[in-house]
């Protein structure tokens, strides 16, 4: 079977080297989104797929726009796959190019549709406290991971789960279910199961301000936004020290069982523990990083900026 591979971060790598390695395909092509600048010097920087592909021999076709750009449908069309599969790609594919593949185009999202379409639904899971979520291969058609589903796989998630380990799991039990999809869609052995579109949920293309806590809220619904934006948007709440505002990216928190009599966004130091109020209870935070600083522990923190304690975040 040949396929063209279309995706751009590090959670798609593993699909892509799955199927590299399986002998049943044959990846002619990775496509993925150009180099972009990045970090405080603006480098250009190659999408991790892009930096996988190069490494094993597989020709790249980094497109900007696949529905501006009058090349793109027909160098996908020269190339002969059989299909397409697209992981984490950030771009809606034209109607034009989805129809070009023999068997169509596959596309892997990581929730258990119709729950959490769109580009951010692992972040929504665990902000929404979803205790389970999973993966779901499915067809793509022109709307968004509205398609038929092909295959799809539940994924627990506990407590204390963050966005980087739940995109661990998925990028370790995604592959072979990808594989296993594929093969058996091949074969045939496939009778695809529409959505149900009454039930299903969307997620939006998160912003760095959506990070911003608000401390107004339940003790809870902080701590799992916290957890569910490490690493991109990231969280953060603003200190004004001196008169000047500093933000505070947070890091790692956990509830407590403490309660106080302050209006939310207070911080109170508390036997080496840096405290602050919610709508309901006291978060602790754990690890945080000072604008312009490295990440700390919240004892290192306190050795710095003692002058905290009583302090009301925003």
């Amino acid at each position: 079977m040949k396929i063209v591979f279309f995706g751009s971060p590090e959670l798609a790598v593993p699909f892509l080297a799955a199927l590299k390695a399986d002998p049943a395909f044959e990846v002619v092509a990775a496509v993925t989104q150009p180099d972009k600048p990045s970090g405080r010097g603006k480098t250009m920087s190659a999408a991790p797929v892009k930096e996988t592909a190069t490494r094993l021999g597989i020709p790249v076709l980094p497109f900007v726009s696949l529905r501006k750009d009058p090349a793109a449908a027909e160098a996908l069309r020269a190339l002969g796959a059989d299909l397409f599969v697209v992981v984490a790609y950030g771009k809606l594919i034209p109607k034009g190019i989805l129809e070009l593949p023999r068997l169509g185009c596959v596309n892997v999202h990581p929730s258990l549709l119709p729950k959490h379409r769109g580009p951010s639904p692992m972040q929504y899971a665990l902000a929404q406290g979803d205790p389970t979520t999973g993966i779901s291969i499915m067809s793509l058609d022109e709307g968004m991971d509205t398609g038929p589903i092909l295959a799809f796989e539940s994924i627990g998630v506990d407590d204390v789960e963050t966005l980087p380990s739940l995109s661990a799991k998925v990028m370790r039990l995604g592959p072979p279910l990808l594989v296993s999809t594929l093969k058996r869609l091949a074969k045939g052995e496939i009778v695809p199961m529409p959505q149900h579109d009454a039930k299903a949920t969307v997620t939006k293309l998160l912003e760095r301000e959506d990070g911003h806590l608000d401390w107004a809220k339940p003790v809870a619904e902080v701590e799992r936004l916290v957890r569910a934006y490490l690493g991109w948007p990231g969280t953060f709440a603003v200190w004004t020290r001196n008169g000047s505002p500093l933000r505070l990216k947070v890091l790692s928190a956990r509830p407590t069982d403490l309660r106080a009599d302050f209006p939310p966004g207070t911080v109170r130091v508390a036997d080496g523990r840096l405290l602050v109020e919610a709508a309901d209870g006291t978060l602790e935070i754990l690890a945080l990083q000072p604008e312009g600083k490295a990440a700390m522990t919240a004892a290192q923190f306190l050795s710095g900026y003692s002058d905290i304690n009583g302090a009301v975040l925003a």
